[in-house]
């Protein structure tokens, strides 16, 4: 007989603390195509800055405090090293009722970095990740489980055939977020992981690399969610920036569009997307809803510096997607 389920969601990833660095001062060259761009500094010299700001962040912390705050009971596996940065971090997401019972201390470790350069509303991250050892903790049942960037010593690791483990046992919905190491492994090399997985979410680039598709090809979004769809995901949502997100579930091709609103930087704004379908999917709301409420999340999340600040309470969330009823996914 399976267990009640304690959590409504578990998230599995990396934290950091993000440094966010505005600048003025530089110039973009990009390729014929405007596809290929380069941020350009003066080398060797002092680059003045508009504005600096720190944050918790990571993947698998931003969704975590995402769904907390839209009323999901939400727990966290995650590395910290045992310095003032991973103290920082867990205290933080504790006070986002984030439960830090799989909270990992590794000791005489330094904790995940990162630098956010903002220059004209884009932003280029420089990534410090420590090589942690994974071990899946021995997780109270939850509802749904979130897996999302981990360093690449994950290859060596346990961790997916101990959350296919998990998922036999407990039947928890697995949602899937690959960062940079899964997708420069490949997740195709993990067909039982996708075979399991309820909701798979990607942005563009990412469905091209994983369905090793050149990313200048132009491509028909309903062929990229018909071949991620054919890995063995239920659900696929693909966002798009400012061209919005599709989504299908094998039945119907969905589209959404944005909620325009002015943007202050857009680190997060995947993560509070997948929040707010997350929260929606779990709350039994159809999969066009499930996108309007990633979409406000999302939208919300950019108007503020750092990826948590402007996440939104189920209550905000609901108000605002009562002012703006017009905000539909479609089919096509």
């Amino acid at each position: 007989m399976k267990q009640a389920a304690q959590f409504n969601l578990i998230t599995i990833g990396d934290s950091t603390i993000d440094t966010f660095i505005k600048i003025h001062d530089a110039t973009v060259q990009c390729d014929i195509n405007h596809e290929d761009c380069k941020i350009c500094l003066r080398y060797g010299d002092k680059i003045p800055v508009d504005s600096i700001a720190h944050g918790v962040a990571g993947n698998a912390a931003n969704v975590a405090v995402g769904v907390s705050k839209l009323g999901l009971k939400t727990a966290i596996y995650t590395n910290l090293g045992d310095d003032d940065h991973g103290e920082t971090i867990k205290r933080a997401l504790a006070k986002e009722r984030v439960s830090c019972e799989y909270v990992k201390i590794n000791l005489k470790t330094d904790s995940n970095l990162s630098v956010v350069l903002s220059f004209h509303n884009e932003r280029t991250i420089f990534v410090y990740h420590q090589d942690w050892h994974y071990s899946l903790p021995n997780f109270a049942p939850s509802s749904w489980i979130y897996l999302t960037s981990i360093s690449e010593t994950f290859v060596k690791s346990k961790i997916i055939n101990e959350i296919l483990g998990y998922i036999d046992k407990t039947d928890a919905k697995l949602a899937f977020a690959p960062g940079t190491h899964q997708l420069k492994v490949g997740i195709r090399r993990y067909p039982k992981l996708l075979e399991k997985c309820q909701l798979l979410t990607v942005n563009l680039s990412e469905a091209k690399t994983i369905l090793e598709i050149d990313q200048c090809e132009l491509v028909d979004p309903r062929d990229l969610l018909s071949k991620l769809l054919f890995l063995g995901p239920k659900i696929v949502v693909i966002t798009d920036g400012e061209n919005g997100s599709y989504a299908s579930d094998g039945q119907k091709n969905l589209k959404l569009g944005i909620l325009n609103s002015h943007v202050a930087e857009k680190t997060g704004a995947g993560d509070a997307y997948s929040s707010g379908l997350i929260s929606a999917l779990f709350f039994e709301e159809p999969l066009e809803k499930a996108m309007v409420w990633g979409t406000i999340n999302s939208s919300y999340v950019i108007q503020k510096i750092g990826a948590q600040n402007g996440l939104l309470s189920k209550e905000e969330l609901l108000r605002i997607r009562k002012a703006h009823s017009r905000l539909t996914a479609v089919t096509f």
